[in-house]
């Protein structure tokens, strides 16, 4: 029986990708947590905590294939511990000696935070890996359209001109934000645990710091230094990092979304021959990439909300918080990692309709040219007094149905001469646009050259 979508046959395509799936299937998780545990007991055998013949039959043995789970998933049923059934069915395929030396002063959440610490890890490096194809599309398509004139809209409306190259800039811009903080987060995220009970180590003695040391070298994990039971900032750091990188392309994929309306038509989606819009009206091309990336945004905020409240804890250990982090952290890892398999799709076949730019821009019938003419007015009329009787004179002219251009002349007088109006309508200014486009596809460009391509 499949209960979640990311499970299903028909959907899981919209809300996970195989990648990623395979790091949070059950028997994936299963077999990190033994290497956990293995890494544990020859870390313990090294420094004379646990017998070396143990440990190496821990490792001999630690393997999921080996395990009955269905045995360990009714133990943990019957139990209601988190990973009973687990030591259970690790104990029965273990000699009676070695049995004993199985999670061997460890508890649920060290093998649980450090599994999470893993699973950042391979996040992570995808989340880099598929970023960086991203930016190097930004990159080209800015370089290719630094020029392309289009209408730039504020509050939905069309504003003044601008170029495409520069509002892909700005996308390219946020990304590399993006790889910047995944550099800066993660020798504080990919840290592992080995608190004990209350944070002490009181188990292991004096031996207890040089052990967490040990298993975190062991398994390419920092170590912290301390113990983090309680303290959840770094999940819900990493969470909101995803968070912004969904939100990111969300920004991208809305601007598809609209910019592709017929009426608009500058963007458009590539479209498979075999991709249908609608059961009932043929004619429809509908934007799924960048609508979906949308929906896909919405619940990653959602869930990482929950993992954000999991910071207010009680005392040294509050399953509330951790036990919450085990779906949300999932789900925000899964939905962050499609939205950016959508992204790459969507970038990749992205048609720019540089005609149907020109003709919004010519639409506004010169309107578009009024920040460049206010700015040629302001240092003889006044920026203030300028600005208020170019408005009236707008709206005059809108109200008589007259041209634009007349509402311009009659507010420039002999300020501007009707030649230097008639330049102004005719070419419309964009601006520094290219100079920030040649800025930001250098930075950026740099930025990948130098940067490592895996993470962390």
């Amino acid at each position: 029986m499949v209960d979640r979508l990311t499970d299903s046959r028909m959907y899981g395509h919209l809300w996970t990708t195989e990648e990623l799936h395979e790091v949070f299937g059950e028997e994936q998780r299963l077999q990190t947590w033994l290497d956990i545990l293995r890494e544990l007991a020859a870390a313990q055998a090294e420094l004379g905590i646990i017998p070396e013949g143990a440990a190496h039959e821990i490792a001999e043995v630690a393997r999921v294939e080996r395990l009955d789970l269905d045995g360990v998933a009714a133990e943990t049923r019957t139990t209601g511990h988190s990973t009973l059934g687990l030591i259970r069915g690790l104990q029965r395929i273990l000699s009676p000696a070695a049995a004993e030396y199985v999670y061997y002063g460890a508890t649920v959440q060290d093998l649980t935070d450090t599994w999470t610490a893993m699973a950042m890890a391979k996040v992570g490096a995808v989340v880099w890996r598929d970023l960086g194809e991203i930016q190097r599309r930004l990159i080209d398509l800015a370089r290719e359209h630094r020029t392309t004139v289009m209408p730039g809209r504020t509050h939905g409306q069309p504003g003044a001109p601008m170029t495409f190259g520069l509002k892909v800039a700005s996308w390219a811009d946020e990304v590399e934000r993006h790889r910047e903080r995944l550099r800066q987060g993660a020798p504080r995220w990919l840290v592992g645990q080995l608190a004990g009970a209350c944070g002490t180590l009181a188990f292991f003695g004096l031996d207890g710091p040089a052990l967490r040391a040990r298993v975190c070298a062991r398994l390419g994990l920092n170590d912290p230094g301390v113990g983090w039971t309680s303290a959840r900032d770094r999940i819900a750091e990493f969470a909101s990092v995803l968070a912004m990188v969904s939100a990111t392309l969300a920004r991208m994929g809305n601007e598809v979304y609209e910019l592709q309306r017929p009426e608009i038509g500058e963007l458009r989606e590539g479209v498979r021959a075999t991709t249908v819009g609608s059961i009932t009206m043929p004619h429809k091309r509908n934007p799924e990439n960048s609508e979906h990336i949308v929906t896909l945004a919405r619940l990653v905020r959602a869930n990482a909300g929950v993992l954000l409240e999991g910071m207010v804890t009680e005392h040294e250990r509050d399953g509330r918080a951790w036990k919450a982090e085990w779906p949300a952290f999932t789900e925000v890892c899964l939905l962050t990692g499609t939205a950016l398999k959508l992204a790459r799709e969507l970038l990749r076949d992205l048609q720019v309709d540089k005609e149907a730019m020109a003709r919004n821009v010519a639409a506004s019938a010169g309107a578009l040219a009024s920040e460049r003419l206010l700015a040629e007015l302001a240092p003889t009329l006044g920026k203030h007094r300028a600005q208020a009787a170019l408005q009236e004179a707008i709206v005059r002219a809108r109200e008589r149905g007259a041209p634009i251009a007349d509402a311009f002349r009659e507010v420039a007088g002999t300020r501007l001469s009707s030649e230097a109006i008639s330049l102004l309508l005719a070419n419309p200014d964009t601006g520094t646009s290219s100079l920030m486009v040649d800025e930001v596809v250098g930075r950026c460009s740099r930025a990948l050259e130098s940067e490592p391509s895996e993470w962390p």
